[in-house]
């Protein structure tokens, strides 16, 4: 029998990305240029664990990041959701086993996820994030700080959606550094030394990027117009020391501006920190301990890179870019739909 559709304010939307670190899923309806978020899901599954290794998924994993994704597939029906996308990036990229992993999860959920490349990965944190960038002329830059690859990307924020000028994708990301620097002895000198060959390898695989955006990097210093977005974990995690926050605080961080001297200051004294000491401080304890001196490593190598006086804080990215993709789509096939009617019935007359 057939149904009225259900209008598009009303449809629900889904997005789920599969990282190396996070499964998380994200529920909206369409509110005029925006969205409204009805559910939300994430959770650590740390699916890109050992990959470093073995350059394969292990079973923990696997069944980890596959629990996860049953509450997700629960959340979906739940919702009635009108249309979703699942991407799985950098782990699923680089494992041997990956499209057989995606296989599984087809069978025991009915997820598909799309492996999606590193470019579009950028695209699409672009896309979620932009919008919390300072107002300003010139080019800005946006970063991603994954489990497994971490993206810069410059753009021209001149238009309603950024153009993107240049990119570059590494394949360091809080996991993936973690793993392939190895284990670190408990004395200063082994993590003074430990932090900086993290920091080196990250500035090795930046530096076709470095050396493409010269240009426009020395102009935007000259000018003061150097702007700097950040989306991760590790951003977010290190606003909210810098707030002094007792528990992580989503409405407090996301949209926030902090001196990247400040963030600086902070990455260092987690870096020299004992991993006992790295448990106790708020916002961190056992679950981020071991990576996010990564991400420490990952974010000071960024501002040498984009030295920028003040940073932006998203918590936001893939998820929303694939809302606003998703809902684009819907509303301009509900706009074709309508402009159909209209015609159809203007010929009947």
């Amino acid at each position: 029998m057939w149904q009225r559709p259900v209008p598009f304010h009303r449809q629900a939307y889904a997005a789920i990305d599969l990282g190396t670190n996070n499964c998380r899923l994200l529920i909206a309806r369409p509110s005029g240029a925006h969205f409204v978020v009805i559910d939300a899901f994430s959770r650590v599954v740390r699916l890109g664990e050992g990959l470093a290794q073995s350059g394969r998924l292990s079973d923990a994993a696997m069944d980890r990041a596959l629990a996860a994704l049953h509450v997700c597939a629960e959340k979906l029906k739940k919702r009635n959701v009108h249309l979703a996308r699942s991407v799985a990036t950098e782990a699923c990229r680089r494992a041997s086993n990956g499209a057989e992993f995606i296989e599984r999860v087809y069978r025991e959920t009915g997820i598909r996820l799309n492996i999606i490349t590193a470019q579009e990965e950028a695209r699409l944190a672009v896309l979620g994030c932009h919008i919390l960038l300072e107002r300003g002329d010139g080019p800005a830059m946006i970063f991603d700080i994954g489990g497994g690859s971490t993206e810069m990307v410059l753009v021209d924020p001149a238009d309603p959606v950024p153009r993107i000028l240049d990119w570059q994708s590494v394949p360091w990301g809080v996991v993936s550094l973690t793993e392939g620097v190895g284990p670190i002895a408990d004395s200063p000198e082994a993590r003074a030394a430990g932090y900086a060959e993290m920091r080196a390898r990250v500035a090795r695989g930046f530096a076709p990027f470095v050396a493409r955006i010269a240009e426009i990097r020395a102009r935007a210093i000259e000018q003061g117009a150097i702007r700097l977005l950040g989306t991760s974990g590790t951003v977010t995690t290190l606003a909210s020391l810098h707030l002094g926050l007792p528990q992580y605080d989503r409405r407090a961080v996301d949209g926030l501006i902090v001196p990247t001297a400040d963030m600086r200051a902070i990455s260092q004294r987690l870096a020299h920190l004992s991993p006992a000491e790295r448990v106790g401080v708020p916002c961190i304890g056992r679950e981020r301990s071991d990576l996010v001196v990564a991400g420490c490593a990952i974010l000071e190598t960024i501002f040498d890179i984009w030295p920028a006086d003040r940073l932006g804080i998203a918590d936001r990215g893939i998820r929303e870019g694939i809302l606003r993709s998703l809902m684009a789509t819907g509303g301009d096939a509900v706009r074709s739909r309508e402009a159909l009617r209209q015609l159809n019935s203007g010929n009947s007359r």
